[in-house]
């Protein structure tokens, strides 16, 4: 494993952290307070409208997927897998990388409550191919799931490398995972891949950490730039819309692929800080410059209050808007592949 780079330059913002917590450095973030919480919870009037199973597999149909497709890396593109809300399993440079995986039924501290999925994932843990690489964005429960966590390890051992923001490899150990590098923004990791050497970089984004009562922000939050020799991948994780994106689409960009949340944002003043609605993400596709966008962090569990299918249908309005492709950032079916 090669040293950590600490090399930044002062055009590229660092992260802040004080008195053991980290802190938004954007100009874009608010806090969230208790009177926002409580007129979201309330107060707000819920317009999901989520239908039952037999209604969603026609809208957002899960799909069987054909795993042979990952034995031999593409040589052009990049290869890509919507396991629902964050996680995707990407192939590059013959490295496969799975985001912020999740395949249990809940994302909640336990499975018997909580925030229930309304989509299933496309296969189960034991079903995947060989995994090279996990990222994980931060430790809220929809993108952190200590189930998911216990069973990679469990099938791929110290084989599997975990790449995770600062503050939170200690938690990656207690629960049985050895091969974790921590790493803050801009900081940079080398994977040895069988056709060159793949770049994991921490980068910025606009969110916040929070597992249990009292650990607020002891976790950073973070995006991930997956850059081998030939093909660039980023994950966006969770956020809100900051000064960052810019920052990484000068610094890394273009992308070949990008994976962008789309959903989770209404009610907006109580949202925007730390999710993008479908314009933002269009926001985030340009200032990184992909070339290809898929929507995640949707269509999975019911987190806020849109329409389910909104943010599909105010993505594609957005693109229309704008006069760009509609090919160019676009939504996929759970466990569909396709090389980009």
């Amino acid at each position: 494993m090669e040293e950590l780079s600490h090399e930044t330059e002062t055009e590229f913002t660092e992260a802040c952290f004080s008195n053991g917590r980290y802190m938004n450095p954007w100009k874009t973030w608010r806090n969230p307070r208790m009177g926002g919480l409580f007129k979201f919870i309330f107060m707000t009037k819920d317009h999901s409208a989520i239908p039952k199973a037999s209604v969603l597999d026609e809208t957002l149909p899960v799909l069987k997927p054909d795993f042979s497709a990952y034995d031999s890396s593409p040589e052009t593109g990049v290869r890509h897998m919507w396991v629902g809300h964050a996680s995707s399993l990407v192939q590059l440079d013959g490295v496969t990388v799975l985001t912020d995986p999740i395949f249990s039924n809940r994302c909640s501290p336990v499975q018997w409550i909580g925030t229930k999925r309304y989509r299933p994932p496309p296969c189960a843990i034991e079903e995947l191919p060989k995994v090279n690489c996990v990222v994980i964005s931060h430790n809220h429960y929809d993108h952190l799931d200590y189930n998911s966590v216990v069973a990679l390890n469990k099938r791929f051992g110290e084989s599997l490398r975990w790449y995770v923001p600062m503050g939170l490899k200690e938690w990656m150990n207690q629960s049985g995972c050895q091969n974790v590098v921590e790493l803050t923004w801009w900081q940079e990791n080398i994977y040895e891949g069988p056709k060159g050497n793949i770049k994991f970089v921490c980068t910025p984004c606009q969110h916040w950490c929070k597992r249990t009562a009292t650990d607020d922000n002891k976790v950073l939050w973070s995006s991930w730039s997956v850059l081998g020799p030939t093909h660039r991948f980023y994950f966006a994780g969770d956020t809100g819309y900051c000064e960052g994106f810019k920052q990484i689409g000068k610094r890394y960009g273009p992308f070949d692929l990008a994976t962008i949340p789309i959903g989770a944002y209404f009610p907006r003043d109580f949202l925007s800080p730390q999710h993008v609605d479908p314009a933002q993400a269009v926001d985030i596709h340009n200032d990184l410059k992909s070339k290809k966008s898929v929507g995640i962090h949707w269509g999975t569990f019911k987190l806020t209050k849109e329409f389910y299918l909104e943010p599909r249908e105010k993505l594609q309005e957005e693109l229309s808007k704008r006069g760009m492709d509609p090919s160019s950032f676009v939504t996929v079916k759970a466990g569909d592949i396709q090389v980009f």
